[in-house]
């Protein structure tokens, strides 16, 4: 067994304890394997430790309902949000092919169905352990204002404000949904200032609970709380004249906001435990993906924060506003994360179903999708229908598609045109295709369906479908 320290540390959770122990049995000789029973203790775990683990192995199926995947989704949702690099991959039963596409569109970067072959399992996580190494490998200028990659015009706007604001020392609020990259316009706006020599460091505020995230920002005396054996400087003075990413800036405790407040009125704030004040000259850039303006109203966002914090504002387009910008980021990734070989090559018809993708996910979904087909089709050209299985959504082919309204209207004119019969037959296509899903397994097509099992079984006899068990 490898030395621990040597070992990538990986983060199990599952709420079953044989699965759990079986796994780290099998993982143990080459991960670092902590785990967790449910999401609020996979979090706190998480938060206890100094650095999110790089891997985790994630069951959608958690209490308090193991039965469906809500927890599990919502899991993937907050360890991205503590490190938006961490490589998640989904261990579950509830394969179904929903489940499955939206925890990949959420960010999970593969999804292995219970029960997994251990080796399969090694091979996989050993697949995400190289695509690590090759990301740590990035030059300092993939991190700049050369990383902000397409020609779209809402690109263009974006890396000329991001010059524009890079001369200034005004904080900066970087809006925008998850995936879309506002880590990358932070490091950007720093790399452009002249403030590039100093350190550009970054502190995930959702990341911590809030006696952790004071002492992570603002440090702590020698003896301020149990286990503070030793001073500690904070982000704040670790920067120095450099730039402090402030990232889920959202997510920042109500109660710590005077201090933040204060550190951007006048520069000061105090270690945990201490009683004479600090200065900072660190650059605030803050990051979010709610609208903070929602927060202030609702409460839980002092509104003269985020006015300091908004003095200058940037907002990161969705994937959806960037137009042909999908294709050349989709080249840039294939020479990128083709590393055991060529990738894969997306087919005309292929690239034109992925311009018109919505991409849900942003850049981090398009990364994945990417990622996956080079690794399931190494060396080939892929058409749509090999690409359709990796989107979030699907919708019908180009020639079919027009307005709804003009298709209902032409129905209409239609002699004997019946809306009870139009109506069933909408129906009939969503029961058969729950029961295709759950593989014929009542309770779940209820559950995919909204519906009771008992409501669904008189469905099945009135509609004369075959169903399941």
């Amino acid at each position: 067994m490898a030395p621990k320290e040597a070992r990538p540390r990986l983060l199990l959770v599952d709420d079953d304890p044989l699965i759990v122990d079986a796994l780290q049995f099998v993982l143990e000789d080459r991960y670092d394997v902590s785990s967790a029973s449910s999401r609020p203790a996979a979090r706190a775990l998480v938060q206890r430790l100094d650095q999110p683990p790089p891997l985790a192995l994630v069951d959608l199926g958690l209490p308090p309902a193991p039965h469906a995947p809500h927890e599990g989704f919502a899991l993937i949702e907050e360890l991205l949000a503590a490190n938006q690099d961490m490589k998640i991959l989904v261990l579950s039963g509830q394969n179904n092919h929903a489940n499955v596409r939206h925890a990949l569109t959420l960010g999970a970067v593969d999804f292995i169905p219970k029960p997994c072959d251990p080796d399969l399992l090694m091979a996989r996580l050993g697949h995400q352990q190289m695509i690590l190494e090759v990301e740590t490998a990035r030059t300092g200028t993939e991190r700049g204002i050369d990383g902000i990659l397409g020609t779209s015009p809402a690109i263009e706007t974006l890396r000329g404000l991001i010059r524009q604001f890079g001369a200034m020392a005004f904080p900066v609020l970087i809006e925008g949904e998850s995936g879309s990259g506002k880590e990358l316009v932070a490091q950007a706006l720093h790399q452009v200032s002249d403030r590039s020599a100093q350190p550009f460091l970054a502190v995930n505020c959702a990341a911590f609970t809030a006696e952790l995230l004071e002492s992570q920002i603002f440090g702590h005396a020698k003896g301020a709380f149990t286990g503070a054996d030793a001073a500690r400087p904070g982000f704040f003075e670790q920067a120095g004249r450099g730039t402090l990413l402030l990232d889920e800036i959202g997510e920042f405790p109500l109660g710590l906001q005077p201090k933040l407040l204060r550190v951007l009125e006048n520069g000061e704030y105090y270690r945990v435990g201490e009683t004479a004040p600090r200065k900072s000259a660190a650059r605030i850039i803050a990051a979010t993906n709610r609208d903070l303006r929602e927060e202030v109203r609702a409460g839980k966002f002092r509104q003269d924060l985020y006015h300091r914090l908004g003095v200058l504002s940037l907002r990161v387009p969705p994937l959806r506003e960037r137009g042909d910008d999908c294709l050349s980021l989709a080249d840039t990734f294939h020479k990128l994360y083709a590393i055991e070989g060529p990738g894969c090559t997306l087919s005309p018809e292929a690239r034109e179903r992925l311009r018109r993708y919505d991409f849900p996910g942003n850049v981090r979904e398009l990364r994945n999708i990417v990622i996956r087909l080079d690794a399931r089709y190494a060396g080939r050209t892929v058409g749509v229908r090999e690409l359709e299985a990796e989107l979030e959504t699907e919708v019908l082919p180009a020639p079919v598609m027009e307005d709804v309204d003009a298709v209902a209207a032409r129905e209409l004119e239609t002699r004997g045109f019946s809306l009870d019969a139009a109506l069933e037959n909408w129906e009939r296509r969503y029961v058969n295709a729950a029961i295709k899903v759950s593989g014929g397994n009542l309770s779940k097509a209820s559950r995919l369906l909204g519906v009771n099992r008992t409501t669904l079984y008189s469905r099945l006899q009135r509609l004369s479908i075959s169903g399941g068990e």
